[in-house]
């Protein structure tokens, strides 16, 4: 692991920690194990990792049960939700858009299960952080709208992941594209910078912007890579990369990881007294 990220976990207080450790919701995508011997309810181990070691909480995967999860009352237990990517794209009658084709994989639980809680978190103040697929949950959630297929538009760059059984995890999170953030706002402010490099592993991307939302990342084909809650009281931030890969060498993934802890620590003493 590399050193400065080392000497950062031991010199620097994560997360505003306080000895209560934060309960951070994590939706779960429903798999298919090999063979058809039965479905699980999943969330890759890196987010997992991750959350433990830069926000210092109690990660809970969330099984894809749409509503029958009770939104409102599970986003009273959580002090955070992280949402994941997912090899499934969110069903396109959740926005108005066109039928996918029928060899499109679908995960309609993780869709209802998201949308309807992170509507109940927003309205509860949870902490949401959203990566790939979860900047566009958090779109459609607050009534915004997709792309299918982003590289099938004029002028955009192909922010696929790499194709083959063969192809190495470096090959597919390498850093394939800048972005470009607002001087002033959160994400420059954490990266130290206005432009960084980030993976690309997405199909879909953010159209239509929500309402609620802001603009706070771009890439430099005019794909919103990052976005926040406007007038946001905690931390509500979606973005397109994949920013649970190496964050211990990118320091807008961390710092963005870091800051969604303290928020989530914060509510975690809130909710406690």
């Amino acid at each position: 692991m590399d050193a400065n990220f080392e000497e950062t976990r031991s010199s620097k207080p994560k997360a505003g920690r306080t000895g209560i450790k934060p309960m951070i919701g994590v939706p779960s995508s429903l798999m298919t194990m090999p063979a058809g011997r039965m479905n699980v309810h999943a969330a890759a181990e890196r987010y997992i990792d991750v959350l433990v070691e830069l926000c210092d909480c109690i990660p809970i995967l969330i099984p894809a049960i749409g509503d029958q999860l009770d939104y409102r009352d599970m986003a009273s237990r959580l002090d955070g939700i992280m949402l994941t990517g997912g090899r499934a794209n969110i069903e396109p009658h959740n926005f108005g858009g066109t039928p996918f084709p029928p060899d499109e994989p679908i995960d309609p639980g993780r869709d209802a299960t998201v949308i309807g809680l992170i509507r109940a978190g927003i309205e509860a103040e949870v902490p949401i952080f959203g990566s790939c697929r979860g900047i566009q949950e958090m779109n459609v959630a607050l009534g915004g709208s997709l792309h299918y297929r982003v590289h099938m538009l004029d002028g955009k760059l192909d922010h696929r992941m790499p194709r083959g059984e063969e192809v190495p995890r470096e090959e597919i999170f390498k850093l394939r594209h800048r972005i470009e953030m607002a001087e002033n706002s959160l994400f420059a402010e954490l990266a130290g910078t206005t432009e960084v490099m980030v993976n690309s592993l997405h199909a879909q991307a953010v159209d239509r912007l929500a309402p609620d939302l802001e603009v706070v990342a771009v890439s430099t084909d005019g794909v919103i890579e990052g976005v926040r809650l406007k007038n946001d009281k905690t931390f509500t931030v979606g973005v397109q990369w994949h920013a649970e890969h190496e964050p211990e060498v990118h320091q807008l993934s961390r710092r963005l990881f870091e800051e969604f802890g303290v928020a989530a620590h914060k509510r975690a003493r809130a909710r406690r007294l």
